[in-house]
């Protein structure tokens, strides 16, 4: 049988959605070689086409649409679970167009949450970039002025003592009306389609699975999540793991058409870039 690379992060939401399907708990679904990596080392890895299958950031994908197409499944987006941009507190409330001239850390230069931070600034602000999880202790200690995050930092950064500036999710839910595009799995360009729709149906059946039978995908999810409560670790997943994971649907897919035209309005992609959704009918 044949067997595909899938690249994802060992964030609990993607543990969970892939254990099944990673840890062959599935019957007759392909065989996978797992790779796992933050985010941007993903977008960037998909940037050199090393996998056949990966997750990505949506604000990645108009500069992958040569090497990939998004499936349907598997992917990150919802509602209430936008990024968010925290500081320390001041003597009076900050406002968030203030930190258009500040030093801001950012989880990547083309995750998702970059990119809706640029959109609601109106403009590029100045920003330092490290991984997600370095980001909450960088404003701390004072290293930035400000810090963009995602993924479990949106449950524990009140514990540093830090406050929610603006959230970016919130934001563009309110400019759109549609839930925010986050992260997709991408299908290789040299993977045919009717691979295509055998893959996507993998993926819907380990979140099948998963759903049915926690107790045989949690210890995949927690053996990833060491640093994590219990508590945080299942809110990930509730917040992250959705209708949308399931299928983008009609609003999904219209979202992410709606991103991408408003990065180009914006003037933060030079060339209008449709989405290239994998043909799985």
């Amino acid at each position: 049988m044949k067997s595909y690379t899938l690249a994802y992060s060992p964030c609990p939401n993607d543990t969970y959605i892939f254990a099944a399907l990673t840890n062959g708990l599935l019957a007759n679904a392909p065989s996978v070689n797992v790779h796992l990596a933050d985010i941007e080392e993903l977008n960037n890895s998909a940037a050199r086409g090393e996998f056949e299958l990966t997750k990505v950031s949506y604000g990645a994908i108009p500069f992958l649409i040569d090497r990939y197409r998004i499936l349907p499944a598997g992917g990150a987006l919802g509602r209430g679970n936008g990024p968010l941009l925290v500081a320390l507190p001041g003597e009076a409330p900050p406002l968030f167009a203030d930190f258009a001239r500040k030093r801001i850390a950012i989880p990547g230069e083309r995750t998702t949450a970059s990119l809706l931070l640029e959109l609601a600034l109106g403009r590029r602000p100045k920003t330092v970039t490290m991984r997600f999880d370095q980001i909450v202790p960088a404003v701390v200690r004072g290293d930035v002025d400000a810090g963009l995050i995602i993924h479990e930092s949106r449950f524990t950064y009140r514990d540093s003592g830090l406050i929610s500036i603006a959230d970016l999710g919130e934001w563009w839910e309110n400019m759109t009306l549609l839930p925010t595009p986050l992260g997709a799995i991408m299908v290789r360009n040299d993977i045919p389609d009717d691979e295509a729709r055998t893959l996507n149906a993998a993926l819907r059946q380990s979140l099948a699975f998963a759903r049915e039978n926690e107790a045989a995908v949690m210890p995949y999810v927690r053996e990833h999540a060491v640093e994590m409560s219990d508590e945080v670790m299942r809110a990930h997943i509730d917040l992250y793991v959705n209708e949308f994971t399931d299928d983008l649907g009609e609003s999904g897919r219209e979202a992410v058409h709606a991103l991408f035209a408003r990065a180009h309005d914006a003037g933060i992609l030079r060339r209008s870039t449709e989405p290239r959704f994998a043909d799985i009918s």
